[in-house]
């Protein structure tokens, strides 16, 4: 089985952005990968995609579809809860999963 991208791509007021960036990096991404179900992440902001927020992708890596599955059963809802909670007003966000065929190097 190939490995999945977890990718999440969230608008954010432009006026909560910052802090939003830096909760994301020193609290969100470091619980997500606690959990043990992802490889690797990172964080990039979109270019071509700046309507009513700056927008991001959050990605995550894991090493099968079956690690997705467990997250999201057993972290994802308390994770989402606690990022709706401090910036849900602020943000939306959506999530969409990709097959990794290969990585060319």
């Amino acid at each position: 089985m190939n490995k999945v991208l977890y990718n999440v791509t969230v608008s954010v007021d432009e006026a909560v952005h910052e802090t939003w960036l830096e909760w994301m990096k020193s609290v969100h991404i470091p619980d997500v990968m606690a959990t043990g179900m992802f490889l690797e992440n990172r964080i990039c902001r979109v270019l071509d995609f700046e309507e009513g927020g700056i927008t991001y992708a959050v990605q995550y890596v894991c090493a099968s579809a079956g690690d997705l599955t467990r997250y999201r059963e057993e972290f994802a809802a308390a994770l989402q809860a606690d990022h709706n909670e401090k910036f849900g007003q602020h943000c939306a966000a959506f999530r969409t999963v990709l097959e990794i065929l290969d990585e060319i190097r």
